[in-house]
């Protein structure tokens, strides 16, 4: 930060309340970048933005989009304005192979890329170490589920317990799901 940006913010805080300075410094502190979600090919806004509204309400700073198949589209109503405090990537690729550049993007960033998939057999999201390694949750869209190409490049293929008929979870519970575990479990070890 360049000391005329100090300058102005120090300026703009006299006009903050010291209650709001602490709401402000409080989610701060509990931002992580240590957990990310990525969105493959969501095509209902509806959902996308209750997955939107679930990340920054559990402390994601980063949400990745890939915009293959389905363009990225937003509903307002559902986001309530946690767009506007988190950093959503987007991912689109002439040759449809954007799952591949942003898990490449995630890896040279140090992420362990993790897809869910009810079909298949992976680890349970509660057995999934949290201090090992940075982790991006990989969900796909809402007919199909992730790709070939996510399954196939994916470093380990996870799974909510389930213990009903129903085959599979809406995607904004199921990232509550595996965030709530894997953020609580986060906050408890010794690398938060």
């Amino acid at each position: 930060m360049t000391s005329q940006e100090q300058l102005i913010l120090q300026h703009l805080a006299k006009f903050v309340s010291d209650h709001k300075k602490a709401v402000a410094e409080k989610v701060l502190n509990n931002r992580t970048r240590h957990i990310t979600v990525v969105l493959e090919n969501i095509y209902q806004s509806q959902n996308s933005s209750a997955v939107i509204r679930t990340c920054e309400c559990m402390g994601l700073q980063d949400i990745h989009v890939i915009e293959d198949k389905s363009k990225y589209s937003v509903n307002r109503r559902i986001l309530k304005g946690a767009h506007k405090w988190t950093d959503i990537i987007h991912h689109q690729s002439k040759n449809d192979d954007a799952t591949l550049e942003c898990f490449n993007k995630l890896k040279v960033e140090g992420y362990k890329i993790l897809v869910a998939d009810p079909d298949e057999k992976g680890i349970s999201i509660h057995d999934v170490p949290v201090e090992e390694n940075k982790l991006a949750l990989v969900f796909g869209n809402e007919l199909h589920g992730v790709s070939a190409s996510a399954k196939f490049h994916a470093d380990q293929k996870i799974k909510i317990p389930m213990f009903g008929f129903t085959e599979s979870l809406n995607i904004s519970a199921s990232v509550a799901i595996c965030l709530s575990s894997l953020i609580t479990r986060l906050h408890r070890s010794s690398d938060y």
